[in-house]
């Protein structure tokens, strides 16, 4: 959106500062508008007995049985999934890199010194 700044007309009429669309916006802006209105106006419609038939419906008895599996304890011992050991890198401290003070490659012989 432009903003406009203050400024005098040409007859003297001092004009404040403004924002104002840009051509074609509006128009742009009130299509988008009542699209959206529409999915929303459209989306949340009930049924007429005023249930909403869109939610899902579980499939499933809470609490889950296993009826194959015995009601004995558990005496399971958890096991690594390998036989060997992993052995992780540590990480070690990175020295700072030095950083140059300017961005650029100075050609010192341009300079005209004789060093």
């Amino acid at each position: 959106m432009p903003f406009v700044r203050p400024y005098l007309r040409s007859d003297g009429t001092p004009v404040r500062g403004h924002s104002r669309w840009a051509p074609g916006a509006r128009r742009e802006m009130t299509i988008v508008a009542a699209v959206g209105l529409a999915v929303l106006g459209f989306g949340n419609v009930q049924t007429a007995t005023g249930t909403d038939t869109t939610q899902p419906h579980p499939s499933v008895t809470y609490p889950v049985r296993f009826d194959r599996v015995p009601s004995a304890p558990r005496t399971a011992v958890p096991r690594p999934s390998v036989s060997y050991p992993v052995r992780f890198d540590t990480p070690t401290a990175k020295q700072a890199k030095p950083v140059p003070s300017v961005s650029y490659p100075i050609d010192l012989s341009a300079l005209g010194g004789g060093r």
